[in-house]
């Protein structure tokens, strides 16, 4: 039979061993969530991203390009065309618009310290030409914090994305050399769409990216084979790394090469997510093979599911500033409230259980 004493001391230890564990585990992500630490660099973040936005509808409207006001109700220039030859598949116009939000910025911020991000590492972005907003969004972040961006994209694109064929991802890159958010060139550049090589393009289009990219210098993806394209850019990744940890890899839309081809990929939570689960090689995209690896993986595809989650606006109409309308802390610590109180009153459930068997004997 245990005295007062003891039964404290019992019950310290096995809450202290439940922490302990809690914490080992990746469900000890949860409790990460400091964000006062690092609000500077959000904020910051945001503003980068807005002036970035600025600057690229300038540079459109520089090459006498007009906006659609019926789809870009903000004027981005980040939203592309329902249809055209660049076009890959369909694709969703308010996620479209809703991923103009220089909060997005603020969340990646938020999602990189969170996955351990310091000055000193390198974030691997792979992204399509889906989402290009996302990936200003990316690169805003990514300089706030002071780590090494290494980019890898992909022209084709969904529906309402860097899909005209007068303003592709190529022309967005250009401008945002030019604005100064895009330091070096990307690591790589692949032609996206069916087998990462845009065997569905318009073969005249085709030719003229492929050209393009030639001629700049960049380096053109051309593996077809899933296994051997995402060695390429493992190989390319860790190379421009130069020498730095790569610390997360950052997936913007939905390129083949990133995905994979098996349906595992499906199960895959939006923003910092944990990967428990590998597909075979030969069906293994590179954000099994990053995590498999090791490296935290943040998930950006599912763009209602991350709103709900970070407590985003959806498809908001004027854009928020900067700091007026970042995402919800408080959707973080609701559901982080819930699991700390279930988590201790399991304890407390456990402990007196205990007690009263050992009573017994």
């Amino acid at each position: 039979m245990l005295n007062k004493r003891e039964r404290s001391v019992f019950f310290l230890a096995v809450l202290s061993l439940a922490w302990f564990i809690l914490f080992k585990t990746n469900s000890g992500a949860l409790l990460k969530f400091r964000p006062a630490s690092y609000q500077d660099e959000m904020l910051r973040a945001a503003e980068n991203m807005n002036h970035t936005i600025q600057d690229l509808g300038k540079c459109r409207s520089g090459k006498g390009l007009v906006f659609d006001k019926m789809a870009d109700l903000n004027a981005t220039g980040l939203i592309g065309l329902e249809t055209s030859p660049l076009t890959t598949s369909v694709g969703d116009l308010e996620a479209k618009r809703t991923t103009t939000n220089p909060a997005f910025a603020a969340l990646l911020v938020h999602l990189l310290k969170q996955a351990g991000a310091e000055k000193g590492d390198a974030v691997a972005v792979g992204a399509s030409g889906s989402f290009p907003a996302l990936a200003i969004a990316a690169l805003a972040a990514i300089e706030a914090i002071g780590v090494r961006p290494v980019l890898i994209c992909s022209l084709g694109a969904s529906q309402w994305g860097a899909n005209d064929p007068d303003f592709n991802w190529l022309d967005i890159q250009d401008c945002l050399v030019r604005s100064g958010l895009m330091k070096e060139k990307p690591a790589a550049l692949s032609l996206g769409g069916e087998g990462d090589a845009g065997l569905d393009l318009d073969p005249g289009l085709r030719d003229n990216l492929v050209r393009r990219i030639r001629e700049s210098g960049m380096v053109l993806l051309e593996e077809t084979g899933l296994e051997r394209n995402v060695g390429e850019r493992i190989r390319l990744y860790e190379k421009n790394a130069a020498g730095k940890k790569i610390r997360a890899f950052i997936n913007i839309g939905g390129n083949w090469a990133n995905l994979g081809t098996d349906s595992e990929i499906l199960h895959v939570e939006p923003g910092l997510t944990a990967i428990r689960r590998f597909p075979e090689a030969s069906r293994r995209g590179l954000v099994f093979e990053m995590a498999r690896r090791g490296v935290s993986i943040i998930h950006l595809l599912n763009i209602r599911g991350l709103c709900q989650r970070f407590g985003l606006p959806w498809d908001p109409v004027p854009l928020p500033a900067p700091g007026e309308d970042g995402f919800d802390f408080a959707a973080q610590k609701k559901p982080l409230r819930f699991v700390l109180f279930l988590f201790v009153y399991l304890v407390l459930a456990a402990a007196i259980l205990l007690t009263g068997i050992i009573h017994k004997f």
